[in-house]
């Protein structure tokens, strides 16, 4: 089971707190495929929404196809998210809750198949950036002052 990540949406770790990740299927067109696989993506200010039943990615940017010709695909338009029906209504009910969202983490290649990782999400505030900037920085700090107390003895 090869799995190739094509692109990774770093800044959502650092934005939300991941409370739960799910895999979906994407639907894309032949260009977007062939941009994939070239690693022409990114998932920048996207997320996924539950509109009508379906699951839907807005703001992923797919760079058109070099090699593609007057049937190259839109970059940033719309696309459907593959998953079960009764995946799409538990999301579709924790998505209501107050102040999550669904973002995607990451696009991969799994079996040949392009996969999306969403993650439902609560936003962090500035305050909790701010401790996880100062847990990092102490956990940095002491990893260090064993590592030189290591090279002493």
């Amino acid at each position: 089971m090869a799995v190739k990540v094509v692109t990774e949406n770093r800044r959502a770790r650092h934005e939300y707190h991941i409370l739960e990740t799910f895999e979906a299927g994407l639907a894309l067109r032949g260009t977007e495929v062939k941009s994939l696989r070239a690693g022409k993506a990114s998932l920048q200010d996207s997320f996924a929404r539950v509109e009508n039943g379906e699951l839907l990615l807005y703001n992923m940017h797919i760079s058109p196809y070099e090699q593609g010709n007057q049937f190259n695909h839109e970059p940033k338009r719309t696309r459907r998210l593959l998953m079960h029906k009764y995946e799409i209504l538990r999301l579709m009910g924790k998505t209501r809750e107050k102040g999550l969202a669904l973002i995607p983490l990451k696009v991969y290649f799994k079996n040949g198949l392009a996969k999306i990782e969403l993650a439902l999400a609560k936003g962090k505030k500035i305050y909790d950036r701010r401790e996880d900037i100062a847990s990092r920085d102490a956990r940095r700090e002491i990893d260090r002052a064993i590592k030189e107390r290591m090279r002493l003895h």
